[in-house]
């Protein structure tokens, strides 16, 4: 995955105002560019003061086919007249933001004349800018107020994380071993829709491939990896052979993804042809360290794992694979509880987890499967979910609040996280269902819903947002509405 992304600054203006205009709009283009980059998760790099159809047409190219330029965005300083910007923008493929702002935070009372009029015009250049998006009908993000202020530089800095989400997801290469569960609805798909729209490469390798790789592995490479098991984990089992087999599952996995240049991967315990346990402690360290992860063969879910976890902070956020699991249901006192067999990332631990060794009842396990227990932290979340609805892709995504889990379920071995749905569990549970939303998720605190919609925007598919505001009913007619939308597109 290329970190060395940046963005750019394209300025609008034109002639009319003379060369003197140009040359304070082209200095404070530059100031701008410069200390709001102090405050950005990404540089922000003036390029043009555009002030022809061809240069707009020009910087458009090149952004196109600059890999390490993840996005544009656009301020007038002064007046832009819109026409010169239609072919550029017509042609524009990469993310695109309208940052409306200006200069001066205040209005000089005893300084302005009419050369201040013409010169600081971007109230009147902005609306102009906007119009030519909306006429093209462009996906866009729109951020207005003045451009040192701390809530302008959070919702452009969570933009630019979207669109890294967007980069991440273009080259998206996720690696199957085996096939998905059987019978299985939801996380079936149409890889080659998929493919066209957002980007994702998506193939199967044999289990046996996998088998063949880890009998390769040296107990020089498990040592290594032992070692970092102990250094980051709580070791709470005297079985270390199992263990042991996990950091081979593991070596041999990394191996065959960082070869595809794949980021993603899935399996299922239905498959583990020449496997003596599913891969558990293996998934979870290579999620900590940035991979996608899908259980039971789900490709979306893995995807969709490791695209939040390039958006999350550090490249690598809390951001984790999820199912829930089942539900607590006391009047007053109703959460879900997420898990799953084995595999959650340590992203989301409260404290150091543990490795422990436990019989997994369903599967083809000849061993007990070494996996990092522990209790997820609390805090604001989302999860999100990706469903195929036959000619669409839908983005379901519902805010959540973790809690500590208000039980320790001592016999419980696995990862667990517990949450309250917004708006409440029933209401959530309604709506979640009724937008056809999966039984596998991805879980995040590190990523919000509006940067999931501007994701969403920018892929061009359709995007479900489950709020405290939420009610069945309103979120029928949404669907409906957005139903016939998507059709006619």
């Amino acid at each position: 995955m290329n970190t060395n992304y940046n963005f750019w600054f394209v300025v609008g203006s034109q002639f009319l105002y003379g060369p003197e205009v140009l040359e304070t709009v082209e200095e404070r283009a530059k100031e701008m560019a410069h200390e709001m980059s102090k405050y950005l998760p990404f540089p922000l790099v003036y390029k043009v003061t555009a002030k022809t159809n061809k240069e707009i047409t020009d910087i458009v190219k090149e952004a196109n086919y600059d890999d390490t330029c993840a996005g544009i965005i656009t301020w007038c300083h002064t007046f832009s007249p819109s026409k010169m910007w239609i072919n550029g923008l017509a042609s524009l493929q990469k993310p695109y933001c309208h940052l409306a702002t200006q200069y001066n935070k205040e209005i000089p009372n005893e300084e302005i004349d009419m050369d201040f009029m013409n010169l600081n015009q971007a109230a009147h250049g902005d609306r102009e800018h906007g119009f030519i998006a909306a006429r093209l009908r462009m996906p866009r993000k729109v951020v207005a107020g003045y451009w040192q202020s701390e809530k302008v530089h959070k919702r452009l800095g969570d933009w630019m994380k979207a669109c890294v989400g967007v980069a991440v997801s273009k080259n998206m290469k996720v690696m199957r071993f085996g096939d998905n569960m059987r019978e299985v609805a939801v996380t079936e798909g149409d890889k080659v829709e998929v493919q066209t729209k957002l980007g994702w490469q998506v193939n199967t390798w044999a289990v046996g491939d996998l088998v063949k790789v880890m009998n390769e592995v040296t107990e020089a490479e498990i040592d290594a990896l032992m070692a970092v098991y102990t250094d980051k984990y709580d070791i709470a089992t005297d079985n270390t052979d199992a263990i042991r087999y996990q950091a081979r599952e593991e070596i041999a996995m990394k191996k065959m993804l960082d070869a595809e240049g794949a980021m993603a991967f899935s399996n299922t315990f239905q498959d583990l042809y020449g496997m003596e346990q599913l891969p558990g402690l293996a998934s979870q360290h290579l999620m900590a360290q940035g991979y996608g992860y899908g259980g039971e063969g789900d490709w979306k879910v893995a995807a969709m794992t490791a695209i939040l976890k390039a958006m999350g902070e550090n490249g690598n956020g809390a951001s984790a694979f999820m199912e829930d699991y089942t539900y607590h249901l006391a009047e007053g006192q109703e959460y879900s509880l997420g898990a799953h067999m084995l595999e959650v990332c340590p992203s989301l631990a409260e404290g150091k987890p543990r490795i422990e060794t436990h019989h997994l009842g369903i599967g083809m396990n000849e061993k007990d499967p070494a996996r990092l227990v522990f209790e997820g932290k609390a805090g604001q979340a989302i999860v999100v979910s990706l469903i195929d609805m036959g000619g669409r892709l839908r983005l379901i995504c519902q805010d959540i609040e973790c809690v500590k889990p208000i039980m320790p379920m001592p016999n419980l071995p696995v990862a667990r996280v517990m949450w309250k749905a917004m708006p409440d569990l029933a209401t959530g549970v309604e709506c979640w269902i009724t937008a056809g939303g999966a039984h596998h998720t991805v879980l995040s605190y590190d990523v919000s819903a509006e940067q999931m919609r501007d994701w969403a925007r920018m892929m061009d598919i359709e995007f479900v947002h489950i709020t405290k505001d939420s009610t069945p009913e309103k979120l029928e007619e949404e669907l409906f509405l957005k139903d016939l939308a998507w059709k006619l597109k």
